[in-house]
């Protein structure tokens, strides 16, 4: 592996491939586009790959793509039902970010991120949720709405959904020609979930119904009341699939969540540190209200905000949610794949956040949440970029290799 955009990288490659999320000036794309080397964006190469299977479960939503992936393709593994799955976070359970399997099942997280997830050619669409995200490319929901419906549309046979997403469901009821499957807390749904309870005030159980009809007991592993919907999502995909539901429903429990998914990392003088990729306010308040819900002292959240125009257009959404924390530390924002035309800096966040600080370096944050952290506090670092760093710096300066 190699650290850093150089255009000499790309020497003696027979392909290239890059993500939507790579700027026009980045110096590789330059010099690969340049290159005659064949050059391809990642979502064509995937919709490649997800042709040649006959069964191609796409699952899309703003929020619990990874989780739902992740889940559904250990499930089909516990089932040994030997599946192909590219997952856009890595499955703790296997060590890596896919599988390749011998049978005819290729399951992949879709993003709608510039429409990458029309790209692929999925027999089952799945739409988990539809909320205010990518509004810098889509503009408008409406738009964003377009695009999950002909997501949905883009399937040959099935379509699974959130029958409680109210968004989700306008969008559906355009879609045509497809078997279509609800889940849900509603009783209307096809596959509903009743009886929630958390078990250690942490993990969510439940009995599953199908069509009314318990079917079995799940006990999730990982924590949060709103992995209950995820984990209705993925036992409906893994019985459209052919999955025994009796086996499905047992491997979840033994399911222990996706890489940078409420991920506990180590623990320092009865102070646990982990790492959740949530970044989008409707996330942050599952993930906060998760934390806030267990057994700690306190919780801190370290924020890294991510893109320019997300920090902008939902500005006090964040501000709401974070305040859930019982203290904000926060890190500059990291624009990614934008310059900052919005001219908005994390001063502007923490403006409207009471006792919120926020910090020009990695290793400032790191020292400050140091000094503030007492036993039995969480420390939750959180963000789609790079501040799960931050957790090792903190590690780090407690083994005494900082001061």
């Amino acid at each position: 592996m190699i650290l850093g955009q150089k255009a000499e990288n790309i020497e003696g490659a027979e392909m290239i491939v890059h993500t939507a999320a790579i700027m026009d000036d980045n110096p590789e794309l330059i010099a690969a586009k340049a290159s005659g080397i064949p050059t391809f964006e990642r979502s064509k190469l995937l919709g490649a790959v997800s042709r040649h299977y006959r069964r191609c479960v796409g699952i899309s939503g703003t929020h619990g793509k990874t989780t739902t992936t992740s889940l559904l393709t250990h499930i089909l593994i516990s089932c040994r039902m030997d599946p192909t799955a590219v997952i856009g976070g890595r499955l703790r359970s296997a060590g890596t970010y896919g599988i390749s399997g011998n049978s005819d099942i290729f399951v992949c997280e879709a993003c709608e991120f510039k429409n990458t997830y029309h790209q692929i050619s999925p027999s089952c669409s799945v739409i988990l949720n539809i909320d205010n995200d990518h509004l810098d490319f889509f503009k408008t929901m409406d738009n964003l709405k377009a695009s999950f419906e002909h997501f949905g549309n883009m399937a040959s046979e099935t379509v699974i959904y959130n029958g409680d997403d109210e968004a989700t469901v306008e969008v559906v009821s355009r879609v045509k020609g497809k078997r279509l499957i609800t889940f849900g807390l509603n009783p209307a749904n096809e596959w509903q979930a009743s009886d929630i309870r958390l078990e250690d005030g942490v993990f969510p159980s439940f009995d599953v119904l199908h069509h009314g009809e318990a079917v079995g007991r799940a006990t999730l592993s990982i924590p949060g009341a709103h992995n209950v919907r995820n984990a209705l999502a993925a036992f409906a995909a893994a019985d459209y699939l052919g999955a025994d539901i009796s086996q499905a429903i047992s491997a979840a429990k033994s399911f222990n969540g996706a890489a940078r998914r409420f991920e506990v990392l180590f623990r320092y003088n009865g102070i646990t540190v982990a790492d959740d990729y949530a970044h989008h306010p409707t996330e942050l308040r599952a993930t906060l209200s998760a934390a806030k819900e267990m057994s700690f002292r306190r919780v801190t959240a370290v924020f890294q905000p991510f893109t320019y125009s997300r920090t902008a257009m939902l500005l006090d959404d964040f501000a709401d949610v974070l305040k859930i924390a019982d203290k904000v530390i926060m890190t500059e924002i990291m624009g990614s794949r934008e310059k900052n035309t919005w001219n908005i800096h994390t001063s502007d966040l923490a403006a409207l956040i009471p006792g919120s600080e926020w910090y020009g370096t990695f290793e400032a944050v790191a020292q400050r949440v140091c000094e503030y952290s007492e036993p039995g506090d969480l420390v939750i670092t959180l963000g789609c970029g790079d501040v799960y760093k931050i957790a090792k710096i903190i590690k780090n300066i407690k083994n005494g290799s900082l001061q």
